[in-house]
């Protein structure tokens, strides 16, 4: 009777050392894909963003772009008196500035580390808005 409780403590000692390890081990590998998942995303967040630094650099260029074609016909609409062309050229000159706005507003986002899919989304609306600015002043 004695000889088969030592048997019994030894072989549920063993099993319980053997559960450990499982479960010391099943952790380590938890927190190891839980550490390569934070890094991997935070790579893929600074290749994104990256990007999107570009692109918010080409839209800054575009802008200014457009900004010097609308000073250079100012003194055109403002030299001519005539009240509606100056206020055609007012409301291009608006869809500009809204086009300025949209272009500020990712640059915020990119420099408060807005989520990706917010940058994106926020440079989308610049895109469009400088668009708009482009036709406004291919119409005066």
């Amino acid at each position: 009777m004695r000889k088969s409780r030592l048997n019994l403590f030894k072989s549920t000692s063993m099993l319980i050392s053997v559960v450990g390890i499982i479960m010391i081990i099943s952790t380590i590998v938890v927190v190891a894909y839980v550490g390569f998942s934070i890094v991997s995303s935070g790579i893929t967040n600074e290749i994104s963003s990256g990007n999107q630094y570009d692109e918010l650099a080409e839209l800054k260029s575009s802008y200014s772009d457009l900004e010097s074609q609308f000073d250079g016909v100012k003194s055109l609409y403002y030299d001519n008196g005539d009240t509606a062309q100056v206020q055609k050229y007012n409301d291009a000159r608006l869809e500009l500035t809204k086009a300025d706005s949209a272009i500020q507003n990712v640059q915020s986002a990119l420099d408060s580390g807005k989520s990706s899919n917010e940058v994106d989304s926020r440079i989308d609306f610049a895109k469009e808005k400088l668009q708009n600015a482009t036709v406004a002043y291919n119409n005066l």
